[in-house]
């Protein structure tokens, strides 16, 4: 895909659905359950946990919401290996932690898409060098629907584009009934769902559209939502709140808070293909590295259109941002002992227990860490 240059957006101070999460001295009232099983917490095998045992001070972050889940866990596990670390994760959005973290706001950034030209040459000037870029969060973006008595759905590309610009308006259309026999849609109106604020999610979304159904969907690939219509609801959290309140409704969140909602196959080739981490990382196997960026960057464009048996191609990949150089050589350390614990073998099977994700593979992890080796004090 060639990537969109985002429009700068403003980042509100308070965040209605914001939430932080904290480790810090053993104490993980915050995310105590999901440091209540999580694996092999503290095993020999962890160096990272070794590393970074001896680590004080506080780290903040902002940014995609998708990887909530998953940030609450790697802070939990990580506060059983740094217990004199406190570490904040501001959920705000995709595009809210990027301008944080290309302002200086923030030390760290989660976010569902890669930099684009214009804020690399922001995260240098910041970063008075260069910066970190590698998926570490890779998870199905699920297709859910809140359509009682609708247990099994099957989607098309084409089908879907056209649900969610609003030219198929009825649960019970034709072209619907003909990818599901068997079923009985109810004759109902579809209130499609989609995020209000600038975000990765989105992006990931809308570029799977762009590639699979180009026939049915001719707008350009965006973190923000094209099409006028339908309902709007700020970060994953509102989108979920948004689907399980009115019976018709569909929409695309990140597959960790889908919940008791149903989830739409969706047709690749000549079969139609349920969302899992499985068939997720697969699409992430297929993906070609991002040429022309730097050193650590190790971003990657997704083949949407895809018809390889058993890979599910509507896959979020979401982004760990840092600088290779601090100004503070505390910060230095403390970002490179947090990154190195959740790309960890224990790390990533914290947030595939909590949060349903993929974990990475062992090239990546080498390539992550080679680039996490390089930050420095400045």
């Amino acid at each position: 895909m060639n990537r969109t240059i985002f429009r700068r957006a403003m980042v509100p101070g308070v965040a209605a659905l914001a939430m932080t999460l904290t480790a810090c001295g053993g104490d993980t009232s915050e995310g105590d359950s999901a440091n209540a099983d999580g694996g092999d917490t503290g095993s020999s095998e962890n160096t990272a946990g070794d590393d970074a045992s001896s680590l004080s001070g506080s780290l903040a972050g902002a940014g995609a919401s998708s990887q909530g889940a998953a940030m609450e866990a790697w802070i939990a596990g990580f506060a059983g290996v740094a217990p004199d670390v406190t570490v904040t994760y501001d959920p705000i959005g995709s595009g809210g932690g990027r301008d944080q973290f290309t302002s200086g706001g923030v030390a760290f950034a989660g976010s569902d898409a890669y930099l684009d030209e214009e804020e690399v040459s922001a995260a240098q000037e910041t970063c008075g060098g260069d910066f970190i870029e590698f998926p570490a969060y890779i998870s199905p973006i699920a297709v859910a629907y809140n359509l009682p008595g609708v247990e099994e759905l099957n989607l098309s590309p084409s089908v879907m584009a056209q649900i969610f610009d609003m030219q198929i308006t009825q649960w019970n259309d034709p072209a619907i009934q003909e990818l599901n026999e068997g079923v009985e849609l109810p004759d109902m109106a579809i209130t499609p769902v989609h995020r209000s604020d600038e975000s990765g999610t989105t992006e990931n979304f809308v570029d799977y559209l762009s590639q699979a159904a180009p026939e049915d969907w001719s707008y350009e690939v965006s973190g923000d939502w094209p099409v006028q219509g339908g309902e709007a609801a700020a970060q994953t959290q509102g989108v979920a709140q948004a689907l399980n309140g009115g019976e018709g409704t569909i929409g695309y969140l990140d597959a960790s808070q889908v919940g008791d909602l149903g989830v739409a196959s969706v047709q690749v080739g000549e079969e139609f293909v349920a969302y899992s981490p499985e068939a997720s990382a697969a699409a992430v196997d297929a993906a070609e590295r991002v040429e022309g960026r730097g050193e650590h960057s190790y971003a990657i464009d997704l083949p949407r259109d895809t018809e390889e048996s058993g890979v599910y191609p509507i896959v979020l990949v979401s982004y760990q941002l840092a600088c290779t150089s601090y100004d503070d050589a505390n910060t230095a350390e403390l970002v490179q002992g947090f990154f190195s614990y959740l790309i960890s073998e224990e790390g990533q099977q914290m947030a595939a227990e909590h949060a349903g994700s993929a974990p990475i593979s062992e090239t990546l992890r080498g390539n992550a860490q080679e680039a996490i080796d390089a930050i420095s004090a400045g």
